[in-house]
C-alpha cells in the first residue's frame, strides 16, 4: 500500500519562479560581493605599495649618507672576540661606558657618535618611520643577524649584538635585492625594507634597515573591511529586492497567469471559445511570454475549430465525403506545389547553385558520416572581394552580375562537387571523390583564375572577379562538421586579409 502511494505521489515541483529568484539572488550576490572584494583588494594593494615604497626609499636615502669604509671598520671591530667580550660584560652590568671606552680606544668613537646622531635626526624628521638601524645580515642559512648601529632608545651595548633573524628574512638571499615585507610580531605591524651598503671594492658591508609603522593602517583597514561588507550587504539587499520585484512583474507573474488560465481549457464539440475556456489575458509585454500566450491561444482556438468541424462532418457524412474528396484533391495540388517549392528552396534564385537550405541538409549528411566513421571530404570557403564597392558605385544590378561571374568561375573549376551559396557574398564547395583527390591543384587554379580577372585593368570593375579562398580537409580530430567549417572560414579570412593588405580595403 505504501509503495503504491509513493508511486502516485508527484515529485516536488521546482517552479520557474523559484528558479528565477534563485538565479537573480546568486547573480546579485556574486556581483555585489565580487565588486566589494575587488575594491578591497585594490585598496589594500595601493596602500601596501605606498608603504613598501616609503620604507624602501627611506632606507635607500639614508644609506646614501653613510661612509661604507667606517662601517666596514666598525663591523670588523664588532665581530672580534675582544669586543664581544666587552659588549657582554657591559650588557650584564648595564654599563655603557665599557663600550664607549673600547670604541674610543679603537679610534672610532667620534665617528660612531656622528653617525648615530645622523640616524636619530633622520628618524625624528620622518614621522612614519618607527625604527631605523644598521644591521649585518648573514647568508640565507643564518639564524642570527648582528646590529651595528641603533637609535638613542637602545643602549650602546646593542652594537654588535646578535639577535634572532626576523621571520620574513628566513631563507632570503641577503646578497641580492630584498623586497619590502609587511608582517606582524612582537613589534606590531611593520613594513620593513633593507638597503645594502657596499665598500669601494664592491664588498657588501651591511644593510640599512627601515621599519614603517602600519598599526594605524591595519586598524583602519579592518574598519574599512567592516564598512565595505555592511555597505555591500545593504546594496545587495536593495538591488536584490528590486530585481526580484522586477522579475516577478515581467516573468513570474505572467507565467503563473498563463499556467492558471491554461488549466481552465476544456475542449468539447459544438462549443464557443468562451465556453471552452480558451485563454484570454491582457498581456502587453511584447516579449517571448506574449509570443507563448499567442501560440497557446491560437492552438486552443484551432482545437475548438477542429472539434466543431468534426462535429459537422459527423452530422453530414455525404458532405464529409465531398469534403474529403476535395481535401484529397487539395493535398495532391499542394504536393505538386510543395515539389516545386522544394526545388526552389534548394536552389539559389540568383546563381542557381545550391541554397543555404540545401547546404544545411548536406551538412547534416556529412555529420552523420563523421559519426559513423566514413567521412572523407574537404570544404572550400569562397568570399567575394569588393562586392560592396561594386554595389555602391554601380548599383545592385551590377553587383548581382558580379556574384554570378564569380560563381561561374567556382562552378567551372569544381565541376564534380556541389556548390552552395550560403550568404550574400559567400559560397561553399563540398569536395568529394575526384575533386577531393585533386583539391590542391584545384585551389591553386581557383586563386589563379580570380587573380587573372582581377589583374585585367582593362575590364570594368564589375567584371574583374575576385574572391578570398580557404580550404579545410576533414581529419579524425574533427569531432563535428562545424570544426571543418571553422577551419575553412579561418583559412578564407587569412586569404581575405592578404588581399586587403595588397589591394587596400574599401570602406
Amino acid at each position: 500500500m505504501d509503495r503504491k502511494m509513493n508511486k502516485n505521489r508527484k515529485p516536488r515541483r521546482f517552479s520557474v519562479s523559484m528558479k528565477m529568484r534563485l538565479f537573480v539572488t546568486v547573480v546579485v550576490l556574486t556581483v555585489s560581493f565580487g565588486i566589494a572584494i575587488l575594491s578591497y583588494l585594490i585598496s589594500v594593494k595601493q596602500i601596501d605599495t605606498y608603504f613598501s615604497r616609503l620604507a624602501s626609499n627611506s632606507a635607500q636615502n639614508f644609506s646614501a649618507f653613510l661612509d661604507p669604509e667606517f662601517f666596514l671598520k666598525l663591523r670588523n671591530i664588532a665581530e672580534s672576540e675582544e669586543f664581544q667580550a666587552v659588549r657582554e660584560t657591559a650588557e650584564k652590568t648595564e654599563n655603557e661606558t665599557l663600550v664607549q671606552d673600547y670604541l674610543t680606544k679603537q679610534g672610532v668613537w667620534e665617528e660612531y657618535t656622528q653617525n648615530r646622531r645622523k640616524l636619530c635626526t633622520y628618524l625624528d624628521n620622518m614621522d612614519d618611520i618607527k625604527y631605523l638601524y644598521i644591521i649585518v645580515l648573514g647568508d640565507s642559512n643564518a639564524v642570527y643577524d648582528m646590529y651595528l648601529l641603533d637609535d638613542y632608545d637602545n643602549p650602546l651595548y646593542q652594537t654588535g649584538n646578535y639577535e634572532k633573524r626576523e621571520s620574513e628574512l628566513i631563507g632570503i638571499d641577503t646578497t641580492a635585492s630584498i623586497e619590502p615585507t609587511i608582517s606582524t610580531g612582537n613589534w606590531g605591524w611593520l613594513c620593513s625594507a633593507y638597503s645594502p651598503v657596499y665598500a669601494e671594492d664592491g664588498t657588501l658591508v651591511c644593510h640599512v634597515g627601515c621599519d614603517v609603522d602600519m598599526e594605524k593602517v591595519m586598524s583602519e583597514r579592518r574598519n574599512y573591511q567592516i564598512y565595505l561588507s555592511v555597505g555591500a550587504f545593504a546594496v545587495t539587499a536593495i538591488v536584490l529586492g528590486f530585481a526580484i520585484f522586477f522579475t516577478n512583474k515581467i516573468i513570474v507573474r505572467p507565467i503563473k497567469q498563463l499556467t492558471r488560465e491554461t488549466q481552465k481549457f476544456t475542449p468539447a464539440k459544438n462549443t464557443s471559445y468562451e465556453d471552452a475556456g480558451v485563454i484570454r489575458l491582457d498581456l502587453r509585454s511584447h516579449d517571448e511570454i506574449s509570443d507563448i500566450y499567442e501560440v497557446i491561444r491560437s492552438t486552443q482556438m484551432n482545437v475548438i475549430d477542429y472539434l466543431n468541424d468534426l462535429s459537422k462532418l459527423e452530422q453530414d457524412n455525404q458532405q464529409y465525403q465531398k469534403s474529403l474528396k476535395r481535401a484529397e484533391n487539395d493535398i495532391k495540388d499542394k504536393e505538386v506545389q510543395l515539389g516545386i517549392m522544394s526545388k526552389e528552396v534548394n536552389r539559389d534564385a540568383l546563381t542557381h547553385v545550391g541554397s543555404k537550405t540545401a547546404y544545411l541538409r548536406k551538412a547534416d549528411e556529412l555529420s552523420e558520416s563523421i559519426a559513423d566513421g566514413t567521412a572523407e571530404f574537404a570544404l572550400v570557403m569562397v568570399d567575394l572581394n569588393d562586392l560592396k564597392r561594386i554595389n555602391d558605385q554601380f548599383g545592385h544590378k551590377f553587383g548581382d552580375a558580379y556574384i554570378n561571374g564569380c560563381c561561374q568561375i567556382v562552378c567551372r573549376i569544381f565541376k564534380h562537387s556541389p556548390v552552395f551559396r550560403i550568404g550574400g557574398d559567400e559560397f561553399l564547395v563540398i569536395l568529394t571523390g575526384e575533386d577531393y583527390r585533386n583539391r590542391d591543384p584545384l585551389i591553386r587554379q581557383t586563386r589563379w583564375d580570380f587573380l587573372k580577372t582581377y589583374s585585367d585593368t582593362e575590364l570594368p570593375l564589375y567584371e574583374r572577379y575576385s574572391a578570398a579562398v580557404g580550404l579545410a580537409v576533414f581529419t579524425p580530430e574533427d569531432v563535428t562538421f562545424e570544426y571543418v567549417f571553422r577551419r575553412a572560414d579561418r583559412a578564407m579570412y587569412d586569404d581575405k586579409m592578404r588581399f586587403k593588405g595588397e589591394n587596400g580595403s574599401y570602406r
